[in-house]
């Protein structure tokens, strides 16, 4: 089952004592970390699966065929079952690279606002670390991903049956390239998300009985034509949809340093708090060692045009 993109946000609250409290703990500053950071990464959702990066590097291998060399054979009863060589993509290593900075919590601001300066510090050092992995990773699946269509129409003037027709041409055309590719993802600027889903409504597209699964009421990202639709401000060109199938495109190689006082965290974001008794404060630290890694660069399909 495909993870919330994204999930509620958080919320925290303590006094003086509690908030010094969280700061020494490594734990919790962490778990903090991770919840807002599974909100953000459009990477993580489009790129679903997980290698461990050893040693500064990983291995892998890209466009591996998805069948054996020899077709499967009529095998009699009693003999022996024949044998095919299996055949691999072309192996490509990449480096990780760590992205991180500092932040600075005294402990006047704590003491006069409270929580407020710790979370705009955990936002930021999250929203910034979201911004540059993502334009990172979405960099390398546009210049990966060379499968591309033009809409028919622009999607600001579309009805919705135009705009599912352009999707679902490209859902169905993803699956005739006989490679067991099931796209389940879509990926819009926001601006092309608004048109979509406006359209959408129009059509009566989204179910009117809830308020819970209507987009228009509830802003969640809906399940249409059996795609994920989602919208991230990082699409790396603006007016052009991405068309996925998560399970196969790639995934997000990151590599755990540890270190004193550091904690590791879903998204593979580490954390660390260091006490700076000579400035009467603090500095959070946020960092990710990883490299988007692209597998099966015909598991995506640009939409251009819309």
């Amino acid at each position: 089952m495909a993870a919330s993109y994204p999930p509620p946000a958080p919320t925290i609250s303590g006094d003086y004592l509690t908030i010094h409290t969280l700061l020494q703990s490594p734990t919790l500053i962490a778990r903090r970390i991770r919840t807002i950071a599974e909100q953000r990464f459009i990477a993580d959702a489009l790129l679903t699966a997980r290698f461990n990066a050893i040693g500064g590097a990983v291995q892998y291998w890209q466009s591996e065929p998805i069948t054996t060399v020899r077709g499967a054979e009529q095998v009699t009863a009693g003999s022996e079952y024949p044998m095919s060589p299996m055949t691999v993509g072309d192996p490509q290593v990449a480096a990780v690279v760590k992205w991180g900075q500092d932040v600075p919590i005294t402990d006047e601001s704590i003491k006069r606002t409270n929580i407020d300066p710790v979370s705009r510090a955990f936002a930021k050092l999250v929203n910034q670390l979201v911004r540059t992995v993502d334009a990172v990773a979405m960099s390398i699946i546009e210049t990966v991903v060379t499968q591309s269509t033009a809409a028919v129409t622009p999607w600001a003037t579309a009805t919705g049956g135009a705009i599912f027709r352009d999707v679902m041409q490209r859902v169905a055309a993803m699956r005739a390239l006989g490679l067991g590719l099931d796209p389940d993802t879509i990926a819009l600027d926001d601006v092309s998300y608004a048109n979509a889903m406006a359209a959408f409504v129009d059509a009566g597209y989204v179910p009117r009985e809830t308020d819970v699964n209507n987009p228009a009421i509830s802003g969640a990202f809906p399940s249409i034509g059996g795609l994920r639709w989602l919208a991230s401000p990082h699409m790396p060109t603006t007016g052009q949809a991405l068309i996925v199938d998560s399970t196969q495109l790639g995934g997000m190689a990151d590599e755990q340093l540890g270190g004193p006082g550091y904690a590791g965290a879903i998204a593979g974001v580490e954390t660390k708090s260091i006490r700076e008794d000579e400035n009467d404060g603090w500095r959070l630290r946020a960092r990710r060692v990883c490299v988007p890694v692209v597998v099966e660069p015909r598991a995506a399909w640009k939409l251009a045009g819309i």
